[in-house]
């Protein structure tokens, strides 16, 4: 059998083998699987009208399309397959107990609160672990994710709960559902008179999909027009049926706010773990767990808090969380005090790490440093590798010059006090819905405060820089003035959103659209040195003005379009526009005209868009 063609350059044929390659793969990986010169990819792909270098991340559509010509299956590994293969070189496993029934031992449930924005959630939790949350943030919102653990007494019994706070506003979406995902039971709060909200549906809709039971907190009973029996019927409709109506969902009537039935509601979820859950880990192998949250300290550096879910974590572990790494120099609990070992279940912020992982991120306990440093490693390539074949859009060779000319984009840096933040507020900004002919391109982001760095990378590419809850430090204020950069500034995130989003639109070039002024026969035709052919007019109808912009009609046909009345006279006068009605003399940027013609001016105007 001949080998294929794939645009004029003969390559191997694969007659139906499975290749396996990573997301973000370049042509240079997809040519060492099937031992040929990547030159000759990219001279296939550029014959094809796609310019791609051997180097380059190639979006997983290509590179499927290069393994069908050739005969090949191509299949792209998942990041949560790849990392495990990454594990196993390694001869490490995350997600499992190691030793036998007899190893495990009762862990305490982890809670996550979520619901619709100003619900309540943040107020719950301060009326349980009497701590003031939400009046430090901005707007009133919670912007980022907390671990805290609780005592409850239930049935004479001390019972530990560890809660984690997960922000209430819409834009925090992906770091509710990592909430949903880290957790045992899932606490959804409903205000009595307000109902079943977008997020609050939203919140179900995460708990159901990490198959978690739920306990709905009907929350502001104490004010007026409160309804509680109305939200069990609502949320009824949402598979959530309450005991009392024969289902197996419990419901509380709550206030955080006067603090009414708090305790009622801790029994709840004690009850409900008991009922429906076995909480158990083995607290004597390495500790595995996943960052809540992450952030860069000035003092300590990078700061993560982690939920430790299986496993003992003690200062001295070589970790590796993400594609970060380093060793625990110090834990420190909810109470900022310093605690040693952190067994399952237990929230902790670790201090210790080289750089900041990212919100959601497993975290293991590794036998050496450098094991950790080759896994953190390979990791950091793959998610760069990923997210240059995300950014990159193909352009074909046919297309490229008018996409040079017509796209608009705007380049974006963000910076954050933590990772969740940033990493949600991208997806919100990415999420915007604008016209095809305006882009949005985050070409870097990161935690901690606006460096010299950052403003030196938006002078290179024109791109703006947004701090959330950061501000510069040095002189790179003093910098960004001077390069001309724009550095914005915002602590609540939907005013980011608005903003940038008003931006995009300002981008987009603007649509007019032709608004008709008059018309004017030419009944004679006069003829000077000085300015060529003058057109004796009677205006038909409208008006003529000077300037104007017009087209020649000649027996119902468009002769000339885009012209423009260069001069214009009423009688001896010059004239800035002359009405129907009435004669004129008049020149237009174009000598073929003659007697009969009708001569149409237009203007155009901008067309606001929706």
């Amino acid at each position: 059998m001949r080998a294929p063609e794939v645009g004029g350059v003969r390559l191997p044929d694969g007659r139906g083998q499975v290749l396996r390659l990573a997301q973000g793969a370049s042509l240079s990986d997809f040519a060492d699987k099937i031992d040929v010169n990547p030159a000759q990819l990219v001279q296939a792909l550029f014959n094809l009208g796609e310019m791609v270098t051997a180097t380059q991340s190639v979006t997983p559509e290509t590179l499927q399309l290069l393994g069908e010509e050739m005969g090949f299956k191509v299949q792209i590994v998942s990041p949560e397959d790849e990392d495990r293969e990454l594990l196993d070189s390694f001869d490490l496993s995350f997600g499992e107990d190691e030793g036998d029934e007899s190893d495990l031992e009762i862990r305490p449930a982890v809670v996550t609160v979520m619901g619709h924005v100003d619900h309540g959630k943040t107020r719950l939790l301060d009326s349980i672990r009497s701590a003031k949350v939400g009046e430090g943030e901005a707007g009133g919102i919670t912007q980022h994710i907390g671990a805290y653990q609780v005592t409850v007494p239930v049935d004479d019994v001390d019972r530990t709960i560890t809660f984690i706070d997960t922000p209430g506003h819409e834009a925090f979406t992906a770091m509710r559902a990592r909430g949903a995902k880290s957790t045992d039971i899932a606490i959804i709060v409903v205000a009595a008179d307000d109902g079943v909200m977008p997020q609050t549906v939203e919140a179900i809709n995460h708990a159901q999909a990490a198959e978690v039971p739920v306990v709905v907190a009907v929350n502001k009973i104490d004010k007026e027009g409160a309804q509680p029996d109305k939200i069990r019927g609502q949320m009824t409709e949402y598979g959530l049926v309450p005991e009392e109506y024969g289902g197996d969902t419990m419901f509380v009537d709550i206030s955080a706010k006067q603090g009414l039935n708090i305790e009622s509601l801790l029994e709840a979820v004690v009850l409900t773990a008991d009922a429906s859950l076995d909480l158990r880990a083995n607290p004597d192998m390495d500790a595995q767990g996943v960052a809540i949250e992450a952030h860069l300290d000035r003092g300590r550096g990078p700061v993560a808090t982690v939920l430790i879910q299986r496993g003992t974590l003690r200062v001295g572990d070589s970790i590796v969380a993400g594609d970060a790494y380093g060793r625990v120099r110090r834990m420190v609990d909810e109470h900022g005090e310093d605690v040693t070992e952190a067994t399952p279940s237990r929230p902790v912020q670790v201090i210790g790490l080289t750089s900041v992982c990212g919100a959601g991120d497993t975290l293991m306990v590794v036998e050496e440093d450098r094991t950790a440093r080759q896994i953190a490693d390979r990791r950091n390539a793959r998610k760069r590798n990923a997210m240059a074949a995300r950014s990159r859009r193909r352009i074909s060779l046919e297309d490229l010059d008018s996409h040079l000319k017509e796209t608009s984009q705007l380049n974006l840096i963000i910076k954050g006090d933590n990772s969740g933040t940033v990493e949600a507020l991208e997806e919100a900004l990415l999420g915007i819905e604008i016209d095809d002919e305006v882009q949005l391109r985050v070409i870097d982001r990161g935690v901690g405060a606006v460096t010299e760095t950052n403003v030196n990378l938006a002078a290179a590419s024109d791109a703006v820089i947004i701090g959330f809850n950061v501000r510069a430090e040095g002189k790179a204020t003093e910098l960004a003035n001077r390069e001309g950069v724009d550095i914005r500034y915002y602590s609540i995130i939907y005013q980011a959103i608005d903003e940038i989003e008003s931006a995009l639109k300002g981008m987009l070039k603007p649509i007019y659209e032709e608004k008709k002024l008059g018309q004017a026969e030419i009944r004679n035709m006069f003829r000077s040195s000085k300015v060529g052919n003058i057109a004796g007019c009677m205006v038909l109808d409208g008006i003529m003005r000077r300037n104007a912009k017009a087209r020649l009609i000649r027996d119902g046909k468009v002769v000339a379009e885009e012209m423009t009345i260069s001069s214009l006279r009423r009688e001896k006068d010059d004239a800035t526009e002359v009405r129907e009605g009435f004669e004129c003399g008049l020149t237009v940027t174009y000598s073929d005209i003659k007697i009969g013609d009708i001569i149409e001016t237009y203007e155009l105007v901008e067309k606001p868009r929706d």
